[in-house]
């Protein structure tokens, strides 16, 4: 593989953890109720994280002489992430946040084996850090998703 596609993941996990700032915020402010609350505050905590994903995103593919997307690039892909019609219905958030952890391992695990091919263990360094954050989110929404089923 070659730098190209190092830079290519960069940018699309990038805009994917940007995209993920949006919907937890905006999941975190609509959703109701007294159950909701402890995944409100779960996602308003997790935005700080993945907004600090993607400014080290940001300034790695600065590092590479690249520049990260902008708003006029960005193309939104996390549909099942969309706040609920009813703004009661956690299970659909705690979903939603599973397909977006599951589509962010999915790219970081493909950047770690880009990187490693294209000899770039900095990117790859990075995208192993990010990983085994994605995979706790991962691991905790898995837990509220089984607290949820089970009722």
């Amino acid at each position: 593989m070659s730098s190209e596609e190092v830079t290519r993941l960069l940018r699309k996990a990038y805009g994917d953890e940007i995209e993920t700032v949006m919907n937890y915020l905006t999941n975190s402010i609509v959703l109701d109720g007294v159950r909701a609350e402890e995944i409100k505050e779960s996602l308003q905590a997790d935005i700080q994280e993945e907004l600090g994903h993607a400014e080290q995103l940001g300034e790695r593919l600065k590092q590479l002489d690249e520049q990260p997307p902008a708003s006029g690039e960005f193309e939104a892909h996390q549909h099942s992430l969309q706040p609920p019609a009813d703004t009661t219905d956690v299970l659909s958030v705690i979903d939603g946040v599973l397909d977006a952890e599951e589509d962010a391992i999915e790219t970081y695990r493909a950047l770690i084996t880009a990187a490693e091919a294209a000899d770039d263990p900095v990117t790859e360094d990075l995208a192993v850090t990010i990983l085994a954050d994605e995979e706790a989110h991962r691991t905790e929404f898995r837990g509220f998703r089984k607290e949820y089923r089970s009722d």
